[in-house]
């Protein structure tokens, strides 16, 4: 009797087993169909074809891009961050990115998304980089929407020089409106590096669609062409102290060592 009641804990542990597999099979797919629902959402709205224009002059032609993209947030729960994810991957098309040249990483990602961004073929950086991320004389896309500050200021400094800044573009959080809501001396103490580039940098907003007020208001396409990068003082590339945040009473990025513990699929080196 003990043998079979053992014997019956074993099959109910298999069952529950595969229960569990079967289960967590049918979320990843919900996921990848929500996803192409959002896509198929931008489509129809028309707001991919009207940001797409807007994209698509400072990506320009013939370069070979690569995508590093920070923040998107928890997409198989948030309809927001699906779409965000979705013009991403929009975005991935059109400029003929393959998935594998797409590096993401958010501490907030659950194993089914990781799981779900692994079947979609992109990958996962292997740490928090807190926005240091150097192109290494590759063309870069970042996307990087509803990001805090200090990651757009983090990401200024690691590539602070002219030949770096002038192959990069970011979609995110506009400067303009970041000069705007901040006082002039929290932005030069904090956030130095975008207050130095303001003068150096093109930036284009996402069109107004009433239908994402809130997906990717405040969003803008920012690059920096070498010319206006040469004209700025010399003076303004000598410094390149690596930011701090000693001062800053509102960082609004997680840092490195903060995560808290994360397992999925095994992240690669871009």
């Amino acid at each position: 009797m003990a043998a079979a009641a053992g014997g019956w804990c074993a099959a109910s542990g298999r069952r529950r087993r595969r229960r569990a597999k079967e289960k967590e099979e049918d979320g990843g797919a919900a996921v990848l169909r929500r996803l192409q629902d959002a896509r198929d959402e931008l489509l129809s709205s028309g707001f991919w074809a009207a940001s797409a224009g807007a994209v698509r002059e400072p990506l320009g032609s013939g370069l070979v891009w690569r995508c590093v993209c920070y923040g998107l947030g928890r997409f198989a729960a948030c309809p927001t961050a699906r779409l965000q994810l979705a013009f991403l991957l929009l975005l991935l098309e059109m400029l003929a990115v393959p998935p594998s040249r797409c590096f993401l990483f958010d501490p907030a990602f659950s194993e089914l998304e990781l799981a779900a961004l692994e079947a979609l073929g992109l990958r996962l950086l292997p740490e928090n980089e807190e926005g240091k991320h150097s192109i290494n004389g590759s063309p870069t896309l970042f996307y990087m929407v509803h990001c805090g500050k200090a990651l757009y200021n983090n990401l200024l400094w690691r590539n602070w020089s002219v030949g770096a800044l002038s192959n990069m573009v970011i979609i995110g959080n506009s400067f303009k409106g970041i000069e705007e809501r901040l006082l002039s001396r929290i932005l030069e103490r904090d956030y130095s590096y975008i207050a130095k580039i303001l003068k150096g940098v093109e930036e284009v907003a996402l069109p107004a669609h009433p239908r994402y007020l809130d997906t990717f208001n405040d969003t803008s396409i920012h690059w920096f062409p070498a010319h206006k990068l040469e004209r700025l003082s010399a003076e303004i590339w000598e410094f390149v102290e690596e930011p701090t945040y000693e001062e800053c009473d509102d960082l609004e990025i997680i840092k490195k060592g903060e995560e808290g513990s994360q397992h999925g699929p095994a992240p690669v080196q871009p």
